[in-house]
């Protein structure tokens, strides 16, 4: 553990952080598979609302420092991928 007062303030903010991070990164990880289930089925107005959403917290991740912006593109480009080959099935 550290010694010095600042150094102490530091390590509690950035458990602060990363515990936010984990839950950040969580939910998209939930928004991904919610649009999976969802190509899986003919509810096409429901699953545009959900892959409108985990777009956003992508983006919204890449805006707060959680998720490079290639990491984002990345996510994004591989969801839409899969979303459309599972609806061609």
């Amino acid at each position: 553990m550290a010694n010095i007062k600042s150094a102490k303030k530091r390590v509690l903010t950035a458990e602060r952080n990363r515990v936010r991070n984990v839950a950040f990164r969580t939910s998209i990880k939930t928004a991904v598979k919610k649009v999976l289930e969802l190509a899986k089925s003919d509810d096409k107005v429901a699953l545009n609302g959900a892959l409108s959403r985990a777009y956003q917290l992508c983006d919204k991740a890449v805006s707060k420092g959680i998720l490079h912006k290639n990491t984002a593109a990345r996510k994004k480009s591989r969801l839409t991928k899969a979303v459309n080959k599972l609806q061609t099935k």
